[in-house]
């Protein structure tokens, strides 16, 4: 498996002097997800919780929504024309009975580190119908105080990006505060499929009262990955766009930006902030 970082040369300057040095760096590979030994997506991500990775993606597209839903995930031998294992292709294998979706139609298979629905043919196709109930049910309440700790409690918990500065985080919360789980990536949206992953292998989905907090900005695609995970209340250090909210709005889902200590924008669902 490939690294999560890597040394460089760099030539630093610092008060007008030059000195070289090695710097340390994030790793950035691509990863493909195969569907039944099928390709489905491309996606330049960190390499680590590759399976995590694939199982959340797959979440987030309505083919997953149980454990027992899948049949095995593997490395994928002889992805090189030397048919060496190079730990970037992955395949997911559907249990017996689950259906396979037409992929064909609704997505372009390439995807970047920074937007994991660039290939989606139209709006309508992301829209997918999450398998549990919708986030207006969750009767969860978060202090405003609970909130305002969270992007410190995120940020302490990234061990590597103290070594590289370059890594967007997402890390699971629940109502109180307490950190359940923390995965970093060098795309946003691998970070949030890395947590989605994890909690289905687990058997913990829905995530019913968790708070999910996410470095930089809640793009339209993370707030569909916590719709279809069971999120209720989606956090972020950065600003929202437009389609964001109104899907928030529309699933009735908590979204929060702009969250810097006490200082936050409630852009949807303030009911379940407490203050």
């Amino acid at each position: 498996m490939g690294r999560v970082t890597e040394r460089r040369r760099v030539v630093r300057i610092r008060g007008g002097v030059a000195g070289v040095r090695p710097d340390t760096l994030v790793a950035e590979e691509p990863l493909e997800i195969r569907l039944n030994g099928k390709p489905l997506a491309i996606t330049m991500r960190t390499p680590g919780d590759d399976f995590a990775l694939a199982v959340g993606f797959l979440v987030s597209e309505g083919v997953l929504g149980a454990a027992s839903d899948i049949r095995a995930v593997t490395y994928c031998e002889g992805a090189t024309e030397d048919g060496s294992n190079t730990y970037n292709v992955v395949n997911v294998q559907l249990a017996p009975g689950v259906p396979v979706p037409d992929i064909t139609l609704e997505r372009n298979v390439y995807t970047t580190s920074s937007c994991g629905l660039c290939g989606k043919a139209s709006l309508d196709a992301v829209r997918t119908a999450t398998r549990f109930p919708g986030a207006s049910a969750d009767p969860v309440r978060v202090p405003v105080e609970v909130l305002a700790g969270l992007p410190d409690g995120l940020r302490a918990a990234q061990k590597v990006f103290d070594r590289t500065g370059g890594l967007h985080a997402a890390g699971l919360f629940t109502a109180e505060g307490e950190l359940l789980d923390l995965r970093e990536d060098v795309g946003r949206h691998n970070a949030v499929d890395k947590i989605v992953g994890r909690a289905l292998r687990s058997g913990l989905l829905p995530l019913a009262g968790a708070v999910l907090m996410v470095s930089g900005r809640a793009s339209f695609e993370l707030v569909q990955k916590a719709v279809m995970a069971g999120v209720p209340v989606l956090a972020a250090v950065s600003a929202p766009s437009s389609l964001a909210v109104d899907l928030a709005l529309e699933s009735g889902m908590t979204l929060v930006g702009f969250l810097r200590g006490p200082d936050m924008n409630i852009y949807a669902g303030e009911e379940r902030i407490v203050r």
